[in-house]
């Protein structure tokens, strides 16, 4: 039995599901919204209300935790693009690098303020094929 346990399952193993949930993260951070199914969104709210968190830490250890947990992938940078990146260039970065800047650097700052919360479900309407309700998850506006 299943007493007590706070965990949604998504229908989906364990790997796949973290996998969904960092993409999800991802997508979330870079664009500010994203539409889903209210099963995933409630899923992913605990998510990204703990991302906000480790970025208002913004230690090393909260940084490494964070890029663990969205699954991020860096290029490394030669010399050539490191001057460019310097100079204002960001080309040479992939969108992973441009996840966390912006994690640890606009969304820390727009949710100083607040102790929680940092996340707001709309639902929508629904899905078209199986008739699920769909919703849009999206950071609060400070």
């Amino acid at each position: 039995m299943r007493h007590a346990k706070k965990t949604f399952k998504v229908g989906r193993t364990g790997s796949h599901k973290r996998c969904m949930i960092a993409n999800m993260l991802k997508s979330l951070i870079e664009n500010g919204r994203i539409q889903t199914t209210v099963t995933k969104a409630k899923e992913l709210r605990r998510h990204a209300d703990k991302m906000i968190t480790l970025a208002k830490k913004d230690s090393i250890a909260a940084r490494r935790l964070a890029r663990s947990r969205l699954m991020l992938r860096y290029n490394y940078l030669n010399s050539k693009d490191k001057r460019q990146v310097k100079q204002g260039n960001l080309s040479s970065y992939n969108s992973d690098r441009k996840i966390l800047k912006k994690l640890f650097g606009d969304l820390k700052e727009r949710f100083v303020d607040r102790n929680g919360g940092y996340t707001r479900i709309i639902r929508s309407s629904y899905r078209v094929g199986d008739s699920s309700p769909k919703c849009i998850i999206e950071y609060l506006q400070q």
